[in-house]
Order: structure tokens, then C-alpha cells, then sequence
């Protein structure tokens, strides 16, 4: 088999397997697609939703459900393409005329890294922006009733200046039992302030508290206490910095959401699952690779159950993948490692969102080694 009938091999393989992971998309996003609208077209009907926005609101969500099932398809895509070349002989053939089976790993790769860089630009750049257009389509026309509330929202909106809501509804721009705590550079408090309403007047830029009590403290330990039925003053904090966290960083492209990360650790807020949506924003698109690796390993080997037993595998593998990841994030976020730890919090994050593709690798890389030769 000569040089030329190789590359032609490269070819066929790779152009195959891409035009048939792009059909398997287009597929799983028009079901999706189809789904979603038999269940809020009565909605956009009633709140009278243009054609085009809807068109791009439907666009915007096959960017967002075909990303986030793109690991999975490519798996699916191997299986069924490779478990065809298996079931008909054709990969027996291939390495019974000499190629190695590394070799036959080639094209795929090849595919796959197209799939990486698209993947990587997507995920870091295009699809915050279809996010960005498919939650303001949402608010618009699907959920319009809706309310956004969080509970027991802690920001240190300076240093020294930490504010505190029992529980906010940002539609509403209003938070409630609000506290606003003032400390010295020798951490002694020096103003407290209570109130049982605090209202964002966006054309004012300025809080107004309803039902204040303002105590503060002197250096020798007197105090002042005085109370107020409406209070309008100036904090430097905006009612969007307590609310719709995920939404907000989920529109952010990267050098957004890394702007963003900075303003909250500056405030005092949790940053472990931003930091770990960050890194998973480049970590996930090399997921191909690993499910490259996996399925072409199981799909090469001609077995009794043909390719409903290869789908089965596929099936059953992408899920733990899919479930591994889950809780690898969960844990990451929530442990807390000690200052003198060996490492710090941000390379744990980082570990984190790549662990999954660490150890699925090494399982792709046995189950290759263990593919016919």
C-alpha cells in the first residue's frame, strides 16, 4: 500500500467521520429544537415574539445544546462510523496488509483536532455571545414572569466594607434584612448599619434603605444609634453584582469573565466555581481527544453484538465520563486546602477541570493497547 493510497485513506477516514459528527448534530439539535418549541410556543404566541428574534433565539440554543453534547456526539460518531469499518471488515483488512493500529489512529486524530479549534473558539468566544442573546430573548418572551431571587448574599464591596442581604430579587432591583458593616484597618467595627429594605435607583445610581439603624462606633468605644425611615446614599455596589451569577458568566467571553473573576475575589466572593467554569472552558474541548481515543478502541474490535452492542458501550462510557466530571467539580469547589498546602487553591481548580481527561486518557489508552493489532 503505497503513500498516495494512504493519505487518500486519511482522507476518506477523516471526511468521514466529520461530515458524520456535523449530520449527528444538526440531528440531536433539530429534536431539541422541536421539543422546546411544542413546549413554550403557546408562550411566545402570547407575548407576541417576532419571527426573527425567534429564528435567532433557536440558533443561539443550537450553539449552546450542541456544545454542550459535542464530547458526547463525537463519541457517538466514532462508534457508529468505526463499528460500520469493524462489522465489515474493513480495519481486519487494513492491519492484516501492515498499517499499525497507531497509524489508523491518524485521521482520527486529525478530525478530532478540527473539532478541538473549533470547540475551543466556541466555547471561549461564540458561545457566550448566543448565550448573551438567548437569556435577554428569555426574559423577554419565554419567562416573563419569572423572578431571579438568592439568599444570604455576602460582597465585600471594599476593603473593610462588607455588605450582607438576607435574600434579593433582582427583577424587583430590591434586597431585604440588609447590613452594611464598616472595619478598621485593625479590625474593629466601626459603623453597622440595618435596614429592612434597601431599593437600586438605577437613574440616581444610589441605594435607598428603608428602615434604618445606623450605629457607629467611636475609637473609645461610644456609640451613636439613630434611626431612619428612608435613607437614599451611595455604595459602591450595583444589585446585578448579587444576583444572576450564572447568567452573567456564562454571557462573558473569556477575557471578560477573567475581569470578572478579579472584581470578586477584590469583593470577597466565592470564585472557586467561576475559576472552575473558566478552566473548563478550555479543558472540555480536548474531551474529544479522550472519547477519540476510547471509541475508536472499543468500535475497532468486531464483536458477537455488532454495533448495538458498540452503541450500548458508548452510551454507558459517555455518561460516566459526563458523571465523573460533575462530581470532580463539586469536590474541587468545595474542599478548602490549608496555606501551608503543597498546592495552591487556583492550580487545585486547574487540576480539577482537567482530572477527568487525565484519567479517562489513561483508560482510552489501555483499551487501545488492547484493540486488535
Amino acid at each position: 500500500m503505497g503513500r498516495f493510497s494512504l493519505k487518500r485513506l486519511d482522507r476518506y477516514i477523516a471526511q468521514k467521520f466529520l461530515t458524520t459528527f456535523f449530520f449527528m448534530v444538526a440531528v440531536f439539535c433539530v429534536i431539541a429544537v422541536v421539543f422546546d418549541l411544542m413546549e413554550n410556543i403557546g408562550r411566545l404566541m402570547d407575548n407576541e415574539a417576532p419571527l426573527g428574534g425567534t429564528i435567532l433565539y433557536y440558533l443561539s440554543f443550537c450553539f449552546h445544546f450542541g456544545n454542550l453534547l459535542s464530547g458526547f456526539i463525537v463519541f457517538l460518531t466514532i462508534i457508529w462510523f468505526t463499528s460500520r469499518l469493524a462489522q465489515q471488515t474493513e480495519i481486519v483488512a487494513m492491519l492484516s496488509a501492515g498499517m499499525s493500529f497507531s497509524r489508523l489512529m491518524r485521521p482520527y486524530f486529525l478530525a478530532s483536532t478540527v473539532l478541538v479549534l473549533i470547540s475551543l473558539a466556541v466555547s471561549h468566544f461564540i458561545l457566550p455571545r448566543a448565550n448573551e442573546s438567548k437569556v435577554d430573548f428569555e426574559v423577554q418572551y419565554v419567562h416573563v414572569n419569572f423572578h431571579i431571587s438568592d439568599q444570604h448574599m455576602y460582597r465585600e464591596i471594599q476593603p473593610g466594607v462588607i455588605a450582607y442581604f438576607r435574600s434579593i430579587t433582582v427583577d424587583r432591583n430590591t434586597g431585604y434584612r440588609f447590613q452594611l458593616e464598616r472595619w478598621s484597618e485593625d479590625n474593629i467595627l466601626e459603623q453597622r448599619i440595618l435596614a429592612a429594605k434597601a431599593t437600586w435607583l438605577e437613574s440616581d445610581s444610589t441605594w435607598r434603605l428603608i428602615n434604618a439603624r445606623i450605629r457607629n462606633i467611636a475609637s473609645d468605644g461610644t456609640e451613636d444609634l439613630r434611626y431612619v425611615t428612608r435613607l437614599d446614599t451611595a455604595l459602591d455596589m450595583r444589585i446585578s453584582d448579587f444576583g444572576q451569577r450564572s447568567v452573567l458568566t456564562s454571557a462573558l467571553i473569556t477575557p471578560e469573565l477573567d475581569k470578572h473573576i478579579e472584581r470578586e475575589m477584590r469583593r470577597g466572593a466565592p470564585v472557586e466555581m467561576l475559576k472552575l467554569a473558566r478552566y473548563g472552558r478550555t479543558a472540555t474541548p480536548f474531551s474529544i481527544y479522550v472519547l477519540m481515543l476510547i471509541g475508536v478502541g472499543i468500535a475497532a474490535r468486531k464483536l458477537r453484538g455488532g454495533m448495538g452492542y458498540h452503541l450500548f458501550l458508548a452510551v454507558v462510557t459517555g455518561f460516566l465520563f459526563v458523571f465523573a466530571s460533575k462530581i470532580i467539580s463539586v469536590y474541587a469547589a468545595s474542599v478548602v486546602l490549608s496555606p501551608d498546602s503543597i498546592i495552591s487553591t487556583d492550580n487545585w481548580l486547574r487540576l480539577a477541570a482537567w482530572l477527568p481527561n487525565i484519567l479517562f486518557t489513561g483508560l482510552g489508552g489501555w483499551i487501545c493497547w488492547k484493540a486488535p493489532k
